[in-house]
Formats: structure tokens, C-alpha cells, sequence
């Protein structure tokens, strides 16, 4: 059986996929290239090759999960371009759990500089086009982000989502608290 070679840009995404699994299961500080080489089925030096270092690597995870938020509001904006349209596809998202936990894992390296400016590069671009999307106030922002902050914690804390654990009397108190809450 012949074997089919993957183009460059195939590849890369499949590393960043590979990435994104080894990343959200161990962090920055706790994955190596190698880790992400067996997930994806190559050899360490050739994700070495491809991104030139783990940094390169990690910040092309967290860009991956940028694009993903910002393409899955986009794409809310076109039917609901209100805050709730666009909270309600943000929550889809706790179906991609590595996604949320990869961007915790960011906001949680931010002291290394490459690693700040790339999460708050990703965070203004999400909230700039949020506010693009919406029009909504700076008020309206904070509450939303505020919220999404909240919802990306509790859906890593498997709270939320489709993985989510049984529910402790604190998680239906706040649960019940959040507005839309029924709306997972």
C-alpha cells in the first residue's frame, strides 16, 4: 500500500494538532518536542525542523486556538451578532476542551515575554473583534469576557462541557447564577 506524503501545510497542522493534545495535558514547562513528535508520529528533529524550537511550536498552538475562537465567532456573527450569539457559540466550543486549556496554559506563561505578548496579542484580537462584531460597550466587553473567563475556567475543571464530572453543590449554585445557564 502506498503512502500518501503530506504537504507542508498538512503537516504543520497536524503537529499543531499533536501540539494542542500534549500542550493542554501538560502545559508549556511540561511538554517537550518529543512528547509532541509520538503524538503526531514523526521524529522529534523533525518538529525541531519544522518549528525550530518548543516556544515556536507552543506559540503556534496558541494562535491555532486564537483563529478558532475568532473564526467560530465569526461564523456566530453571521446568524446572532449579539454578545449572547456569540457567548453561545463560545460554549460550543467546551467540545474542544484542549483548545480552552491550551489558552489557560498561555495566560499561565505569559511571564515568559514571547509567550505574554503572543497571549495578549490573542486576547486583544479576540476582544476587538468581539466589539467589531457586536458594537457592544466596554462595560458589555468586561461582562462578556468576564463570562467567557469563567466558562473557559469551569469547562477545563470539567464543570462544564460534554466531560462534565457530577455535580458538587457549589457547581450548581454557581451554575444556576450564570445567565443561559441551560443553554450548554
Amino acid at each position: 500500500m502506498a503512502r500518501t506524503r503530506l504537504t507542508a501545510q498538512d503537516r504543520h497542522a497536524q503537529l499543531v494538532a499533536a501540539a494542542l493534545q500534549a500542550f493542554a495535558q501538560g502545559g508549556y514547562a511540561g511538554t517537550t518536542t518529543d512528547q509532541v513528535a509520538r503524538i503526531a508520529g514523526v521524529s522529534q528533529p523533525y518538529v525541531i525542523r519544522l518549528f525550530g524550537s518548543k516556544q515556536e511550536l507552543f506559540l503556534a498552538t496558541l494562535r491555532y486556538a486564537g483563529d478558532r475562537i475568532e473564526a467560530t465567532w465569526r461564523a456566530a456573527a453571521e446568524e446572532d451578532p449579539t454578545l449572547h450569539g456569540l457567548g453561545h457559540a463560545y460554549k460550543q466550543l467546551l467540545d474542544e476542551r484542549e483548545l480552552l486549556v491550551v489558552l489557560l496554559h498561555g495566560y499561565g506563561a505569559a511571564a515568559e515575554p514571547a509567550i505574554g505578548d503572543a497571549v495578549r496579542a490573542c486576547y486583544g484580537n479576540l476582544y476587538t473583534v468581539v466589539r467589531e462584531l457586536t458594537g457592544a460597550s466596554p462595560d458589555e466587553m468586561r461582562d462578556f469576557f468576564a463570562m467567557g473567563m469563567l466558562i473557559t475556567v469551569l469547562g477545563a475543571m470539567r464543570v462544564l462541557g460534554p466531560e462534565a464530572v457530577p455535580p458538587q453543590p457549589w457547581m450548581t449554585d454557581l451554575l444556576a447564577s450564570m445567565p443561559h445557564a441551560g443553554e450548554q
